[in-house]
């Protein structure tokens, strides 16, 4: 039982470093990329939340964030998600930056005139072209095998990663609200 014990404190501590050192280098490259998407939050009439597997899973993290500040927010696929206008964003995550889908449901929003971020591994992506704002996580997509950028399985550190922006967004867009712990718990779901 110690020896699983120490491998998983390992595996633990291989996870915050590799967690740590992608949100510096995204810190250092792309805090106008942050800064700029927290702006389309705020500027949205409503906010729409792409992604597939487990990055669309921590999308919903988000979503549930932004719910909490007042914002209008929609995870794309559920049956009351509304139709998308040109007053609102789309708010994607997609490692590879092709995923069907999101590529897809990107160009809907982009030919009714509403605003997309993207949040990728691939600058040149097709979600990439089609986004306003685009935050770039260096860290390999579901496909990369090679352990160079992360000693995990598949995207698991993209899919933290969005996670961990999301949170940001969600702090940063808290902060400037001015509003306090006590205003958003309200908005918590009763119905559990």
């Amino acid at each position: 039982m110690e020896l699983l014990d120490t491998r998983i404190d390992d595996s633990l501590a291989r996870i915050v470093q590799e967690l740590a050192t992608t949100a510096e280098r995204i810190g250092a490259a792309d805090s106008d990329a942050l800064a700029a998407t927290a702006d389309l939050i705020a500027g949205a009439r409503r906010v729409f939340l792409l992604g597939a597997g487990r990055s669309g899973l921590a999308l919903r993290m988000t979503a549930m964030r932004l719910m909490h500040l007042g914002i209008e927010t929609y995870v794309v696929g559920e049956v009351t998600t509304p139709a998308i206008t040109s007053a609102d964003l789309l708010l994607t995550a997609s490692g590879s930056g092709t995923t069907g889908g999101i590529v897809r449901a990107a160009e809907t929003a982009v030919n009714v005139g509403a605003e997309v971020a993207a949040i990728t591994t691939v600058a040149d992506s097709p979600l990439a072209r089609l986004a306003t704002v685009v935050v770039l996580v260096p860290a390999a997509d579901k496909l990369d095998r090679s352990g160079a950028a992360s000693a995990q399985y598949a995207g698991s550190l993209f899919e933290q990663t969005v996670v961990l922006l999301g949170d940001a967004l969600f702090h940063a867009l808290w902060i400037r609200s001015g509003e306090t712990a006590d205003d958003l718990w309200p908005r918590h779901a009763n119905l559990e």
